[in-house]
């Protein structure tokens, strides 16, 4: 009971550094580290060396999230200081103005989607439009920020996922590999459900039952949209990482079909200011959006040809060699990576956008103010759960003196909940979600918990990829619930204080829609649907 005590100290207090002391994810993640690292030393045998390596392969294993939020970073602040970004603004400003339900669907589910998986941050770009348009400050944070949740999986061009996979990878050992499609099958089988309902949450926020009634169809639409793409990209390696792109787009062209159907304006310029209807027309759109669309293109070259996808994600993985505790070299696939291209296509598109010399220089001041410290957040929860992964562990006989604090807490769950585990991961995900602020780092702190949980329950490789499942879902949609990410939404429109009120609402949300993917991951498993 005492180590397990001990386990759980860490978390306890990352908990208390966020709700109670109110400090922002990387002063709490620099006390958690701390902690952890006393913990794994004084009371689970762990040298110095161990931790420090792992401590270096911690935030290694983070790029995968770490360096595209910095790379994404640039983009929005090279965007913003060119003039990009707010030709974006003005186009979405004038979409779909004659139907509310449309509206919310391009705008949060479409676009929200397609931006988050290029790299970009709905819950700072979005919410001065929807105020724009006429919605409330409470809309205009909840809806961009619960907008992309079902698929946020897929954000930063499947970071998520692509982390999952290495963890499992990792986890099971050489010559036991899974591909991005197998793991990717498994996971799309909660997104028709999780996708739909998060449109009626969001129509529900902006009107309840009326709104429900008026914009079911759109809404239903979108689910299906959804869930058609997905499943398909989800059966090849090379597209897996492309699902969020292609949902956002497909949702998109979904709703602009919908309004014509119907006999509704698709564009609607009367809501803009004689100021920004000259901005239009001075600044073509598809120049604003060059470095996005430019992006777009080099994934898709790189990903949809099968020769590219081997060469870069299997064949030159860019491991990096002689830093894990365990020896294992970890694979960085830097040439395959979002941030390598992200970085190519924030070039690339200074050939067409033309900045001037000072908009480059305002956009390197402005990134270097604004990246550090989301940079860091990002990676110091992988450096964590390394640090629990790997106390215990013996450099010179390579075995573990002790179990690590990961087994004693797999081992206290797999005992504890036995059958229903299932039904109690997902909202460990949501808290790891709440404590990380994102899907990915919930899994690079909880994931190997989930799956020597699962190992511990005798489960099969199958029922081992559900559990993670449910897991990430649960970090995934505590987006919503995420301090960090609401209170840059409410930043975004000058309303700080605003974003409590969103909290209270979110999380019954939150709760909600975890409770239903988790009964998902409990039908799942004990159906045996998947084979």
């Amino acid at each position: 009971m005492s180590e397990l005590l001990l386990t759980l100290l860490p978390i306890v207090v990352l908990l208390v550094m966020l709700v109670g002391l109110k400090k922002p994810a990387d002063i709490s993640g620099i006390v958690g580290w701390l902690v952890v690292s006393v913990v794994a030393v004084l009371f689970f045998k762990t040298s110095f060396e161990v931790i420090a390596r792992s401590t270096a392969a911690g935030f290694i294993r983070s790029f995968t999230v770490s360096l595209v939020v910095a790379a994404s970073m640039l983009q929005m602040a090279y965007m913003e200081k060119t003039g990009a970004l707010k030709r974006v603004v003005i186009f979405l400003k004038t979409i779909a103005a004659d139907n509310k339900a449309v509206q919310i669907m391009i705008i949060n589910i479409g676009f929200g989607t397609l931006m988050v998986a290029v790299g970009a941050t709905p819950g700072s770009v979005l919410p001065p439009i929807m105020m724009a348009i006429g919605y409330s400050a409470f809309i205009s944070i909840a809806l961009p920020s619960i907008g992309y949740d079902s698929l946020c999986t897929y954000a930063l061009l499947g970071a998520p996922l692509v982390v999952f996979v290495d963890t499992v990878n990792q986890f099971l050992g050489k010559g036991h590999e899974v591909t991005l499609s197998q793991v990717g099958s498994i996971f799309f089988m909660f997104l028709p459900v999780v996708s739909t309902l998060i449109g009626f949450s969001m129509l529900w926020i902006v009107g309840k039952w009326k709104a429900i009634k008026e914009g079911w169809l759109p809404c239903a639409i979108s689910g299906l949209v959804i869930t058609i793409v997905s499943y398909f990209t989800n059966k090849v390696d090379r597209l897996v990482v492309l699902t969020g792109i292609f949902c956002g787009v497909a949702v998109i062209a979904a709703m602009i079909i919908y309004l014509v159907a119907t006999g509704k304006k698709v564009i609607d310029k009367s809501k803009l200011t004689r100021d920004e209807l000259e901005y239009e027309k001075s600044f073509p759109l598809w120049k604003a959006l060059a470095p996005w669309g430019l992006l777009i293109i080099l994934i898709l070259a790189l990903n949809i040809p099968k020769e590219s996808f081997e060469f870069l994600y299997k064949t030159h993985p860019v491991p990096i060699e002689g830093i894990a505790a365990n020896g294992k070299p970890i694979l960085t696939r830097a040439l395959w990576n979002a941030y390598t291209w992200i970085f190519v296509s924030i070039f690339l598109s200074m050939l067409i956008l033309r900045p001037k010399a000072s908009q480059v220089k305002e956009a390197f001041v402005v990134w270097k103010k604004r990246a550090p410290r989301p940079v860091f957040a990002a990676a110091i929860f992988f450096v964590i759960g390394e640090i629990m992964n790997t106390a215990g562990f013996n450099m010179v006989t390579k075995k573990f003196e002790t179990e690590s604090m990961v087994q004693v807490l797999a081992n206290f769950s797999a005992k504890t909940f036995e059958s229903i585990y299932g039904g109690v991961v997902g909202f460990v995900g949501l808290l790891g979600g709440f404590i990380t602020g994102s899907e990915a780092s919930t899994i690079g702190m909880f994931g190997n918990y989930a799956l020597k949980t699962a190992q511990g329950l005798n489960m099969d490789l199958n029922s081992l990829l559900i559990i993670g499942a449910g897991l990430a879902f649960g970090g995934g949609l505590a987006s919503v619930i995420s301090p960090a990410k609401l209170q840059n939404a409410a930043a975004s429109i000058d309303r700080m204080g605003e974003e409590t009120k969103v909290i209270r609402t979110a999380f019954v949300f939150a709760l909600i829609l975890t409770t239903i993917s988790s009964a998902l991951v409990m039908i799942i498993l004990k159906t045996g649907i998947v084979k």
